[in-house]
């Protein structure tokens, strides 16, 4: 406040100053004893102007009508008394990797849904399987909804009872012919990012993928688990194999036909 002692935001807490005497710091005050010229902004001060201001209640509404105004198949947001809205969202699950599910478990009826009754927690048995690539799940969730509720949700409907941990939602989004894969944070809020880019799924659409391999907490794994990782990964890359050699394979074919039909032919 009196020296004008600038520095960075990340730096503060090492700074130490002898403020005993805060008079006579103005006068003392030198180039040298700054780490940004005198002219420059307070760092700290920028980096609070450029995070965005939440939007009003106002703007969330207009929003909102913006949105609904899109909508061509009754999936409309709706926006509370307290402030917050509530829409739909789709995820699609393009999942690699098996699922661990509960064995010998019926499915689920709207009994159940209703009364929010967890199959998975009947049985013991665990059984593995591949869930189809373009399985496509549609969610009704609130604007307080996160992205690890999402992915929790989603589990739930389709009684996975793998730890959520292995599991992470992206924003994919299309640009110039290109297709753009985002990692979400956890504490993201998927229906505020689908109300800002419209109802259309080509501008903005969500995708439950595995867990990055460098961030993947193994420990969340069970040894059985593990072991089948392992199985099913020597499976993919003896088929790797395969298809290089059958690649392979047909070049050296047309290769020999192509010398055989050259041979006797002048250079």
């Amino acid at each position: 406040a009196d020296c004008r002692y600038t520095c960075h935001q990340e730096c503060r807490s090492l700074i130490q100053l002898d403020c005993r005497q805060p008079g006579q710091c103005q006068s003392q005050l030198s180039p040298e004893s700054t780490l940004l010229p005198p002219c420059s902004q307070n760092v700290t001060q920028t980096v609070e102007e450029e995070k965005p201001e939440p939007p009003t209640l106002q703007e969330i509404k207009q929003k909102i009508e913006k949105y609904n105004a899109k909508v061509t198949n009754c999936l409309l947001m709706k926006l509370n008394d307290d402030g917050t809205y509530t829409g739909f969202i789709k995820v699609h699950l393009k999942l690699r990797r098996p699922v661990t599910v509960p064995a010998g478990i019926r499915p689920q009826s709207i009994y159940d849904a209703l009364k929010e009754v967890n199959l998975a927690n009947m049985t013991d048995k665990r059984t593995s399987f591949y869930l189809p690539l373009d399985a496509v799940k549609q969610l009704h969730i609130s604007s307080t909804t996160t992205v690890s509720e999402v992915i929790q949700g989603l589990l739930k409907k389709f009684m996975v009872v793998d730890n959520p941990q292995k599991f992470a939602l992206f924003k994919e989004m299309r640009k110039d012919g290109q297709v753009l894969f985002q990692k979400l944070p956890l504490t993201e809020y998927p229906l505020y990012l689908r109300l800002l880019a419209g109802p259309d799924t080509d501008v903005l659409s969500f995708v439950l993928k595995e867990n990055e391999t460098g961030e993947v907490e193994w420990d969340a794994f069970s040894i059985p688990e593990l072991q089948n990782f392992l199985m099913i990964l020597d499976k993919e890359e003896k088929d790797k194999i395969q298809q290089v050699q059958r690649k392979y394979e047909k070049f050296k074919q047309r290769l020999q036909q192509t010398l055989k039909e050259a041979r006797g032919k002048p250079g």
